[in-house]
């Protein structure tokens, strides 16, 4: 594999790190046609900005179901709200024979 020269090397870390600005700027919001063209062309030949790519989608979808809690309601069943409601009686009956 040949060695690449100083230049190159901070070109192609100058490359991926406007790749993965355009990365998350496209989950964000919107980029242009031709940051779209030059993100397209650096993801076919940078396969580390590809994997990050993948990474970056997945952690963004988990932050989205944290912080945006409507979309995604979590329910408790009522048999262990139920059992829950009996638990919290039956500690406050306690607490209150004790005192």
């Amino acid at each position: 594999m040949k060695k690449l020269s100083d230049q190159e090397e901070k070109d192609m870390v100058d490359n991926c790190k406007k790749a993965t600005f355009l990365i998350e700027k496209r989950q964000t919001g919107e980029i242009t046609l031709k940051e779209r063209l030059e993100l397209e062309f650096h993801l076919k030949t940078c396969e580390m900005c590809s994997i990050f790519m993948k990474q970056s989608m997945v952690i963004n979808q988990f932050v989205k179901k944290i912080f945006q809690p409507e979309k995604h309601k979590m329910k408790l069943d009522e048999d262990f709200k139920e059992q829950l409601q009996k638990q919290i009686d039956q500690k406050l009956g306690n607490t209150s024979k004790e005192q």
